[in-house]
């Protein structure tokens, strides 16, 4: 039943790209297929630079670098999903509003 928790959790992440594109400046709006595919792209991205340069670096070190990271790794998704667009500001924002929400909605995925 693990696998449940982690299907769980890739629909809520999609969800809560879906609510940063109404919300945010400078972050587009996403159809639930093309948030499927952002948070995936988003999650494996995340991955690879947590495997590159090791899991202090990652999103949930909650650090200043952390964040940084997540605003990069949500800036370069744009690059490889359809539809979605983000400009700096709406990166750094995304990623804060990301670490908020986790923050308050803390994961045993880690």
């Amino acid at each position: 039943m693990e696998w449940l928790g982690h299907i769980l959790r890739f629909i809520a992440s999609a969800v809560v790209l879906m609510f940063l594109g109404f919300l945010l400046p400078g972050f587009s709006s996403l159809t639930f297929g093309q948030a499927l595919i952002a948070a995936g792209v988003i999650t494996a991205l995340g991955y690879l630079v947590q495997a590159l340069m090791g899991r202090n670096i990652s999103a949930y070190s909650r650090g200043i670098t952390g964040f940084l990271v997540s605003a990069v790794v949500i800036y370069a998704a744009q690059f490889l999903v359809p539809g979605l667009q983000v400009s700096i500001i709406g990166a750094l924002l995304a990623a804060f509003v990301v670490g908020i929400i986790d923050l308050f909605v803390p994961t045993t995925v880690r």
